[in-house]
């Protein structure tokens, strides 16, 4: 029953249009964010530039190998190109760009959870910005929870070169628990998603929902479905030509949006439900 409504609702609030949208808003944050990344890092921590590359390479767990390769070439560029010049003054303009696609996110999750947007031009920018920051933080968390796991089992192989079998069950250890952080910290940054961006009367916090858990789980076997797709069948550069791999960005970044949404849709469908039990 269920599942039978949301199917319903993502037809009535046409979830497949919003999706586009935010796909095309996210591929147009994506350099800005690139940039005042690549700027700071660039500055504070060119030694880490390693390190850098070794977080956006599990990026490739989810992204589309091709895709990435642009993401990460730019990122490169970016860094490469970092002065303070940049970071004082061009770093304000990229994060108000990157900003653009929260905005989109509020504007798309006001329609799916039946609300009006109230707030002012800039009260919402301002909560987007926050977002933005946010998002960044947590995708930041969770990479680092894997590179932090890869770490310790390294570290294990070289101390415990003595007894194998231990080194081997500390690095399994220390992956799975990097993997549950990454998960959790996935789950956290949808329900910071659906909890500040909409324009709630009320706000009611929930670290786990139906929506987020369907979100979660729809984006991660999405994401590695297209992967897999792409790896077997890649005609978009025969298609597309050079802009083949724009193109698969394009589209995960579409598969990303319609996945949060989703979530959304969902968490809409069992309140109403509830609600009409209680009545």
């Amino acid at each position: 029953m269920i599942a039978k409504r949301t199917l319903k609702a993502v037809q009535d609030d046409r979830l497949f249009g919003h999706a586009a949208e935010l796909g095309f808003y996210f591929l147009f944050s994506l350099f800005p964010t690139l940039f005042c990344a690549g700027s700071i890092l660039g500055l504070a921590a060119r030694s880490a530039h390693r390190v850098s590359d070794q977080l956006l390479n599990y990026l490739a767990l989810v992204v589309p190998a091709s895709a990435l390769g642009t993401v990460l070439t730019t990122f490169n560029e970016t860094t490469a190109a970092a002065s303070s010049g940049k970071v004082t003054l061009g770093s304000i303009a990229a994060i108000w760009s990157a900003s653009v696609g929260i905005s989109a996110i509020q504007d798309t999750l006001n329609q799916v959870f039946k609300l009006d947007n109230k707030r002012p031009y800039i009260v919402a920018r301002l909560y987007a910005i926050g977002l933005t920051f946010l998002i960044t933080l947590l995708i930041t968390l969770g990479l680092g929870s894997m590179l932090g796991g890869d770490f310790v089992a390294a570290l294990a192989d070289h101390e415990l070169t003595h007894h194998p079998l231990a080194a081997t069950a500390l690095g399994i250890a220390a992956r799975i628990i990097a993997w549950i952080i990454a998960a959790c910290v996935l789950s956290l940054l949808f329900a910071a998603l659906y909890y500040w961006a909409p324009d709630w009367r009320e706000r009611h916090w929930h670290w786990i929902t139906p929506g987020t858990t369907v979100g979660v789980a729809g984006w991660l076997l999405a994401s590695l479905g297209f992967r897999v797709y792409i790896h077997y069948f890649n005609n978009y550069n025969v298609t597309y030509g050079s802009l083949g791999a724009v193109i698969i960005l394009l589209m995960w970044f579409y598969i990303s949006g319609l996945m949060l949404l989703l979530g959304a849709e969902v968490d809409t469908v069992v309140g109403a439900a509830a609600e009409k039990r209680l009545e």
